[in-house]
């Protein structure tokens, strides 16, 4: 492993050696938190990103990476670089990491990309971060500047709006899907974010389509 000597250096870049070095220290269990990884192309591309620094890993997850073994600096720092090339960014705050564990547990609740249950969110998010909701709703809504449940919104809508593009479903399976009792009740809060209802934005992604194939 290099050595490095902050002293030996000028001043501004030991102030940068100096802070990565102390995230370094204050990592958990060789765990990265990393915001923005939300989708499976987003995982994908930390895996190809660790691969080609040769970081070896156990595990990519939303909005998390599990290493196999602690990080030198010189191996923070190149994916630092890395990861701000592609749009994520490496959590150190506390209180950061936990918002990423929320939104990684939301988003993978809606996409079904773990089995978290369909229970109540909340008794959710309390047994898997081991924190009272309403702990987690004051540091999410100060952070993020919204509640927990509207960024749930938030996520649901997206994922409607991606499922009537792919045009494999009806409004009723739609609704099934993500979690509406009913294509009533999907209805009127997709128009309620978006000012057009299911079937509507389905018409329009499809005339979008007609038009550039027109080009």
């Amino acid at each position: 492993m290099s050595t490095f000597h902050v002293n030996s250096i000028p001043v501004k870049y030991g102030m940068v050696l100096s802070l990565i070095v102390i995230e370094i220290i204050n990592m958990e269990e060789n765990i990265l938190y990393i915001k923005n990884v939300v989708c499976q192309r987003c995982k994908r591309s930390v895996r190809e990103i660790l691969e080609e620094l040769k970081i070896t890993y156990q595990e990519v997850s939303l909005g998390q990476a599990v290493l196999v073994q602690p990080l030198t600096v010189a191996e923070m720092s190149a994916i630092q670089k890395e990861f701000l090339r592609v749009g994520f960014e490496i959590l150190f705050d506390k209180n950061e990491q936990l918002v990423n564990k929320i939104k990684s547990i939301i988003t993978a609740r809606i996409y079904k990309e773990d089995d978290y249950g369909s229970g109540k969110l909340s008794k959710v998010l309390s047994e898997c971060l081991y924190y009272d909701y309403s702990h987690l709703t004051r540091v999410f809504t100060a952070i993020e500047g919204k509640t927990i449940q509207e960024f749930q919104n938030q996520v649901k809508i997206q994922r409607i709006k991606e499922l009537l593009e792919y045009n494999e479903m009806n409004i009723s399976e739609v609704a099934s899907e993500t979690g509406y009792s009913s294509a009533t009740y999907l209805s009127t809060q997709f128009k309620k974010a978006t000012g057009m209802s299911p079937s509507d934005y389905r018409l329009q992604k499809a005339q979008r389509e007609v038009d550039l194939n027109m080009l």
